[in-house]
């Protein structure tokens, strides 16, 4: 649960997706500028296939990220919400009781 909370905020932040099209379009430029050298379907292919290899370099530093995760410390976080929520649901169980009994003793 925190490992794919903590991925989709990283995939939403569109951080890769700057990454392989400030690429595409450095590689773009550099056939451009040197469009005496290569041929366009040179170009093409190259373009095509540095976009995939940035792609594909992208998922590997995604799960590089998700793999160096510490997922320690969210998991004690969640135990303390989780502990925190118990506490409080107990205390207002323990308010409840006190109530009633207090009405009891009242009424008697």
């Amino acid at each position: 649960m925190v490992v794919e909370n903590f991925s989709q905020r990283i995939l939403g932040s569109g951080l890769f997706r700057l990454y392989i099209a400030a690429g595409f379009f450095g590689s773009l430029i550099f056939f451009v500028l040197n469009a005496n050298t290569f041929t366009p379907l040179e170009m093409a292919i190259g373009i095509i296939f540095i976009t995939i290899g940035l792609k594909g370099l992208a998922n590997l530093m995604f799960s590089l990220i998700v793999l160096f995760f510490d997922l320690d410390k969210a998991k004690e976080e969640l135990d303390f919400k989780y502990n925190n929520e118990k506490i409080n649901s107990l205390l207002s169980e323990l308010n409840v009781q006190k109530t009633e009994e207090k009405k009891v003793k009242d009424n008697k």
